[in-house]
């Protein structure tokens, strides 16, 4: 079974940094793409950003300046460091990987999800 766990949400004031963790754990035998998403109430699920087993990268326009993704392919673990945060950024903040256990075939799997608020 594969877990991914985030880690770092919380608190922060508008013009504030924070960085958040993911962790992938369980019987993996590798990770493709992985990225992250958010989600307010009452709107639907968005794709903040994505990076590929390379290190090639892709943005919402709404954060590209702001925030950059990372990733540690030996930790297993994706990072998304954020960066003048705004009080729109507010969300859940979910990890999103694509990952083989043992066959040619890829799936997604979801965190939990780490709740950020940006708010003076």
């Amino acid at each position: 079974q594969v877990q991914l766990v985030e880690s770092g949400g919380g608190l922060v004031q508008p013009g504030g940094s924070l960085r958040l963790s993911c962790a992938a754990s369980g019987n993996i035998f590798s990770i493709y793409d992985m990225g992250w998403y958010r989600q307010a109430p009452g709107k639907q699920r968005e794709l903040v950003a994505a990076i590929t087993r390379t290190a090639t990268t892709n943005y919402a326009n709404s954060v590209k300046g702001r925030f950059t993704i990372s990733r540690d392919n030996a930790k297993k673990m994706t990072y998304l460091e954020m960066n003048s945060l705004k009080p729109e950024d507010t969300a859940v903040y979910y990890c999103n990987a694509a990952i083989n256990l043992s066959s040619a075939t890829a799936r997604a799997y979801w965190g939990q999800g780490t709740q950020v608020t940006v708010s003076s």
